[in-house]
This record gives C-alpha cells, sequence and structure tokens, in this order.
C-alpha cells in the first residue's frame, strides 16, 4: 500500500460522529467485514455504503470516532472502501484503531466541497483541495510503515518474518 500520497473524492461530515454511527451496535455480532461495509455510516447517511467507492476521502469536523473503542469502525470503513478521513480531530482510541487497521488518517481542518478531488501528502502533512494548501499534523514514520504493511497485526508478520 502506497502511503506517501493518497489522491480521492470527498465525503463530508460534521463534529462528533461516533463509533455507534460509523457501524451501528446491532451489526457488531458478525465478523463479515461485507456486512460492516454494507451497512457503514448509515446512522448519519443511510445510503453511504452504496455510493462510495474504493479509494474515496472522508473530511470531517472534531472529534471523529467518538464513543466506544470498537475497532470495527475503522475496519468498516476501510472495508467499505475509503482511502483516508482526514478530520479536525480524532478521538485517541479511533486514531490508534485507524492505524492498528491499516486505515489512514490525518488531522487537519480543512475547507471543502463535497465531492471534490483533494490531494494528501503524508510525508509531509500536506492536504491540497481545489482552492487551498493546507497543513495538518504529520504523522511519524514509524506510524506511516504501520499503515504501509496494512495494520499492525501484518507489520509484526513482516517484522517476524525479516
Amino acid at each position: 500500500m502506497n502511503i506517501t500520497k493518497i489522491s480521492g473524492r470527498v465525503w463530508k461530515f460534521k463534529d462528533n460522529i461516533d463509533t455507534d454511527v460509523i457501524i451501528p451496535g446491532k451489526y457488531l455480532r458478525t465478523t463479515d467485514m461485507s456486512v460492516f461495509a454494507s451497512h457503514v455510516l448509515e446512522g448519519v447517511d443511510p445510503g453511504f455504503s452504496k455510493k462510495v467507492k474504493k479509494g474515496d476521502i472522508i473530511v470531517a469536523g472534531k472529534n471523529f470516532g467518538c464513543g466506544s473503542s470498537r475497532e470495527q469502525a475503522p475496519l468498516a470503513l476501510k472495508h467499505a472502501g475509503v482511502a483516508c478521513i482526514v478530520a479536525e480531530s480524532f478521538a485517541r482510541i479511533f486514531f490508534r484503531n485507524a492505524i492498528n487497521v491499516g486505515l489512514p488518517i490525518i488531522e487537519a481542518k480543512i475547507e471543502c466541497e463535497e465531492g471534490e478531488i483533494v490531494d494528501i501528502d503524508f510525508e509531509n502533512g500536506i492536504i491540497k483541495t481545489k482552492y487551498a494548501s493546507y497543513t495538518g499534523t504529520k504523522i511519524p514514520d514509524f506510524l506511516r510503515e504501520i499503515l504501509a504493511d496494512g495494520g499492525l497485526v501484518e507489520h509484526h508478520k513482516k517484522k517476524v518474518i525479516q
């Protein structure tokens, strides 16, 4: 996975998107990722799972991923095709879970329109929209390495093999 640069179409969400709306609790009795993907974000946009495409980017406000510590929330987003989440801030446990499952994230407050294409340069923490360039919180190299390997489990497998 290339975690240096990502480019994708934007889906916008507000502040305080919690894990219960990312993947409602009634779907947590399965480990089938296609079930998670088909119900992702239905708590705020019931049709989102049918509209999102592989490589799309979510842009959100403050406190994205608040609520419970369920790892299924970033998994649902990843398996729905979301390539990255840009948010003004993340709930700490969501931030760590996203890294652990290999879902790229970056903290930045940006202005953009839903549907526009944004470019993200993880090495330098730069997000470019149609009209402006923003500096986000640069992800440390060791976390980018985990993301590039596809998450923490795959990262550890790679280290063991080496």
